[in-house]
């Protein structure tokens, strides 16, 4: 079945209405992300394997602000040992419908999942093993980012791992510039137009935060992680692996 293509911003907005995760995104999110997102296909397989690692039996692993499942999908098909549970949390309704739809249609069922539909800062994780914030983060308020992380931390079970993908700044600004330029070159190849990335970052720019690797490394290593560093960068994304 071919995915919708992604069209929200193709014709001139009379006004461009802040970006959210409403039922006309969650209809192209598929394609949206992956023209949009340089390395997130194998950001997502790579989730897969470090949950093959990581989950460890008798265990919870939470895929924290699901959207439709790509990562919880990830976790379960590599994960190895047995009576592990995955919870998926987004406060989208339009995406927990549609997630539910791809997990029901999945292959594979000897791993259950549990929904929630609600704030991922009001989930308290219990008996973790793995946790994933697959660009998530970004989209919450930075004064309630440090206390996400930390809860994070004191649910997870020792040696148990957050994947933090996140669209990232830069501090040089001649740096910053040149990576901008760089990933709308990545969306024009993948056949966004210039109009539909000017009208997307203007519905964007005042929704997603986001912040240098610096500080998410000092922010990791104040809510309690021991091990914190970049495994996936290309352009201004990265995604960091942090163990407890």
């Amino acid at each position: 079945m071919t995915e919708p293509k992604d069209t929200l911003y193709a014709n001139p907005l009379a006004q461009v209405d802040s970006f959210s995760f409403d039922q006309q995104v969650v209809d192209v999110f598929p394609d949206m992300i992956k023209r949009s997102v340089p390395g997130y296909p194998t950001i997502v397989n790579m989730i897969g394997s470090l949950a093959e690692r990581y989950v460890s039996a008798d265990s919870n692993c939470y895929d924290l602000g699901c959207s439709l499942g790509a990562a919880t999908l990830a976790m379960r098909h590599r994960i190895q040992n047995a009576n592990c549970r995955i919870v998926a949390v987004d406060n989208s309704p339009a995406m927990i419908a549609r997630a539910r739809q791809v997990i029901a249609a999945d292959s594979l069922d000897d791993i259950p999942v549990a929904f929630i539909e609600g704030r991922i800062q009001d989930v308290a994780l219990e008996n973790a093993s793995m946790a994933v914030l697959n660009f998530t983060l970004q989209f919450i308020d930075v004064t309630e980012r440090p206390a996400l992380l930390s809860n994070i931390c004191r649910g997870l079970n020792p040696g148990g791992v957050l994947i933090l993908s996140e669209k990232v700044a830069f501090q040089d600004p001649p740096h910053q510039e040149l990576m901008t330029q760089l990933h709308h070159n990545f969306k024009r190849a993948n056949g966004y137009s210039d109009l539909e990335i000017a009208q997307k970052r203007a519905s964007i720019e005042n929704v997603l935060i986001p912040e240098s690797l610096s500080v998410h490394r000092e922010r990791l290593r104040a809510a309690g992680f021991s091990s914190v560093d970049v495994w996936f960068q290309c352009l201004n994304f990265a995604s960091i692996i942090a163990i407890k």
